[in-house]
Order: structure tokens, then C-alpha cells, then sequence
């Protein structure tokens, strides 16, 4: 059975609470950024390198803050890294405990269906295109929704309630021009 959103809700706010006040504020979208650099360093060896000063790359990016990237690239057992691994696995577990992904209502909404139609495959091609062009927006914000808005609003900083204010300010009418026949 489903859990209701508004208990959804809590449970997700104790579990930042939880992230911020034992460990450290949840933030993913840099973690990609680290398997890039892990799959980049597999097919270049040359791509990290550890030096006297710590880590570097050949790639600019991965270099900056003082190689900070590339250590956790040539290191990734880290916190963010496993939480990242821990949150596939946890949407997969979610998925297989609901009875596997397929077809029917979990995977296809009768909201999808009354405005594009029963195809699995353009649902799962636009929720791919949607998350890349998501992660894509996240790095060019420096970071993602859990940063900026859930864990910066816990933390009570002024750049997250207006991340989630311009959040809003995009989603809404792109909601309401994609969504426009009701179920």
C-alpha cells in the first residue's frame, strides 16, 4: 500500500533532518560529476593523477577547488557517493517491493495517458531527457534540488527558499502547458 504524501513528506524531512544534523546536508547532482570522472579515469589513466599537493586532472573542472573532485573521483567510498548508490538501490527495492516496473497505472498515469498517449517508451524517453536536462541545469546552478532547496532550506539559507521559489516559477507553467487534459 502507498504511503499518503503528507506522510511521505515528514518521513523525508526527518531523513534530511537527520543527514544535516548527524553527517552533513544531502546534495547528489556532484556525485555525477564524480562518476564522470571515475568512468573518464578508467578509459584515460592519465585523467587523475595524485601529485605532492594532493589531486589533480587534466580536466579543469575535476581540478578545481584545490583537486577536490578528482580526490573524490580516485577515491569514492565516501558518504555522498554511497548515499547516491544507497538511493538507487532504494528506488529499485521500492520498485521490486510494488510488484516490478511494467506495465499498468504505477508505470504509465492516467494523466501520461490522456496527453501523450500508452507508449512506455516516450514516457521513459521524456523522464530520461527530463532528469539529464535537470542534473544538466543542477551543475550549471551548482548544485541540485536537495541541495539548494531541501537541505538549504532546512538550514534556513535565503538562496534556497528562492531556489524553490524559481523552481516553482518553472515548474508550474510548464506543468500546466505539457498536462493540458485532465485524466
Amino acid at each position: 500500500m502507498p504511503l499518503n504524501w503528507k506522510t511521505g513528506g515528514v518521513l523525508l524531512g526527518l531523513v534530511f533532518f537527520l543527514a544535516v544534523l548527524l553527517v552533513k546536508p544531502i546534495g547528489v547532482s556532484t556525485q555525477f560529476v564524480i562518476l564522470d570522472g571515475i568512468v573518464a579515469d578508467a578509459v584515460n589513466g592519465d585523467f587523475i593523477t595524485q601529485t605532492d599537493e594532493g589531486w589533480t586532472s587534466t580536466n579543469a573542472y575535476m581540478a578545481k577547488s584545490g583537486g577536490k573532485y578528482a580526490k573524490n573521483a580516485a577515491n569514492p567510498l565516501n558518504y555522498s557517493f554511497v548515499f547516491v548508490l544507497a538511493m538507487m538501490l532504494g528506488a529499485f527495492l521500492s520498485a521490486m517491493a510494488r510488484g516490478g516496473v511494467g506495465q499498468g497505472e504505477r508505470t504509465m498515469p492516467a494523466l501520461w495517458r490522456a496527453n501523450f498517449g500508452d507508449s512506455t517508451t516516450k514516457r521513459y524517453a521524456v523522464a530520461f531527457l527530463g532528469g539529464f536536462v535537470v542534473l544538466y541545469g543542477a551543475r550549471l546552478a551548482g548544485g541540485c534540488t536537495s541541495g539548494h532547496m531541501m537541505s538549504g532550506m532546512m538550514q534556513t539559507a535565503l538562496s534556497g527558499y528562492i531556489f524553490a521559489a524559481g523552481a516553482f516559477a518553472a515548474a508550474v507553467p510548464v506543468a500546466l502547458m505539457m498536462y493540458k487534459k485532465e485524466a
